[in-house]
């Protein structure tokens, strides 16, 4: 999203408190860097509106107190998926052997 930065900012706050995004999050809906996300919604929004930039502040530090839980959950998740696939490789495997058996 390119444009001014200012209704950037402003956009980008919005977006952030309406649906409790992440930086990471609203860089991704926007196309913009997550530098470029969090200079507008600290330094230019705290100029523009001081309103929004304490609500999108709020969002935050929440975000970066809850950090730590969604880091473990997505390590979590990442060695479940590793795990699922080599149970269905050995599945497979297991499957291959007994089909070439009984030919």
């Amino acid at each position: 999203m390119k444009g001014l930065p200012e209704e950037r900012a402003v956009q980008l706050a919005q977006y952030i408190i309406e649906q409790d995004t992440t930086v990471r999050q609203a860089a991704k809906r926007f196309g913009v860097s997550k530098s470029t996300v969090h200079k507008d919604v600290t330094q230019r929004l705290k100029q523009l509106s001081p309103t929004l930039y304490q609500q999108v502040k709020e969002v935050l530090e929440r975000n970066k107190q809850e950090r730590h839980i969604r880091g473990g959950m997505a390590t979590r998740e990442k060695y479940e998926n590793i795990r699922r696939i080599k149970q269905d490789v050995k599945i497979n495997r297991n499957f291959n052997g007994l089909k070439r058996e009984n030919s």
